[in-house]
């Protein structure tokens, strides 16, 4: 028994995190679906959200002006969310420079903010983006490009995280992973995870995601994936995102998103493309069993514990029990990665040693923000208005 919980759990967490990506990029390289790219210049309407956003919003909206796109062909709106500083006065000031602001009096969150905003797009493409993140000269027009294809119904671009610090190096390293497996979906039909700081739709296929959804550009990326479009990543579009300025501020970022995700498995009955069974598969790998890891992590241990205290005492076939002395072994080899993340907590060193160091610090951390993501939505105490990290 416990031999087999304890390979479960290792097949889980092998398939998530190596045997999914290497398997949907060797059918990526066997059955590719060519995307039809050209210089289109459609319509564009630029749209966040922003509360009490005054400390970036100058430098987000200067880089706003600066993309290099017709500006008689882009327009920018800020939503603004009940802010109590700065933000809607500095907003307002760029009127002249073709900025528009739609100002809520009181914050109900960015979801509220964005839902009753869309009323005022006029583009034929909604750009979704983040007040603190910066795009570069060409995102805009590199992310369009995809739709002249007719089959595409949302693009989502590439982030670049910005800072030196081990999280930011790792959490780079993670979006680097993230990449490859977008761009293989991609190639083989669509991308399932989608950046809400760069993320493009057409309007005709937007639906308003319901009151209380946390995730809110997954569940529009799900819905144009059940309208029967596709969703691809743009790696030319970049997005400029500064780390968070410190541990506890990611982890808060990551178990919101994850308890979002719990939420949408629990919801997705009407939105998930069961008539794309490629798709589908897709979502169920590269999503929802990473929502396993933390549990499969747990019972790892536990099942290599209790085998050890069984003492080969288990019934079955060889290959199914943990028998000395690689019960031992396989304790040893988990024992040292959770000894390493705890160094790379207590310890922040630079360079290669830094680096490695903090690859099973990140790992560990996305995991306990995990579980708490999946206490939240039990509980019902994650809420659509929520605080940003520090950055």
């Amino acid at each position: 028994m416990f031999g087999i919980l304890f390979w479960m759990s290792v097949v889980i967490l092998l398939y998530v995190y190596l045997g999914y990506p290497l398997l949907i990029a060797v059918l990526a390289q066997g059955r590719k679906k060519q995307v039809f790219r050209s210089d289109f210049q459609p319509f564009v309407t630029l749209l966040f959200a922003a509360h009490n956003e005054e400390k970036v919003i100058v430098k987000k909206l200067a880089n706003t002006l600066a993309l290099k796109y017709p500006r008689e062909r882009l327009q920018v709106i800020v939503a603004d969310d009940g802010s109590t500083d700065g933000t809607a006065e500095i907003v307002r000031s760029y009127r002249d420079q073709g900025i528009d602001l739609v100002s809520f009096d009181e914050r109900r969150g960015k979801l509220a903010a964005l839902k009753d905003t869309v009323k005022d797009v006029h583009g034929e493409i909604i750009l979704f983006s983040d007040a603190d993140n910066l795009y570069s000269p060409d995102a805009v027009a590199e992310t369009v490009k995809y739709f002249s294809d007719p089959t595409i119904g949302a693009v989502s671009g590439g982030r670049n995280v910005i800072g030196e610090t081990s999280l930011g190096k790792a959490e780079g390293f993670y979006w680097r992973y993230e990449e490859f497996i977008k761009r293989q979906e991609s190639r083989l039909d669509s991308c399932v995870g989608v950046a809400g700081d760069l993320f493009a739709i057409r309007k005709k296929l937007y639906v308003p995601p319901p009151e209380g959804t946390i995730n809110d550009d997954f569940y529009m990326a799900l819905c144009i994936l059940k309208q029967g479009y596709r969703v691809v990543y743009a790696p030319e579009a970049r997005s400029y995102h500064p780390v968070a300025g410190s541990e506890q501020g990611e982890a808060e970022r990551r178990t919101r998103m994850t308890a979002g995700r719990f939420q949408s498995i629990f919801s997705a009955g009407t939105v998930l493309p069961f008539q794309r069974p490629i798709v589908l598969w897709q979502i169920i790998s590269h999503k929802y069993m990473r929502l396993l890891l933390p549990f499969a992590m747990i019972s790892a241990l536990l099942a290599n514990i209790l085998a050890i205290f069984s003492h080969g005492g288990v019934n079955g076939p060889a290959w199914l029990i943990l028998a000395d002395p690689y019960n031992w072994i396989f304790l040893v080899l988990q024992g040292l990665f959770y000894m390493v993340a705890a160094m790379g907590m207590k310890f922040k060193l630079s360079g290669l040693l830094g680096k490695v160091l903090y690859i099973p610090t990140f790992l560990l951390n996305s995991n306990m923000a995990a579980l708490r993501g999946f206490y939240r939505y039990l509980t019902s105490r994650q809420s659509v208005i929520w605080k940003k990290a520090t950055r």
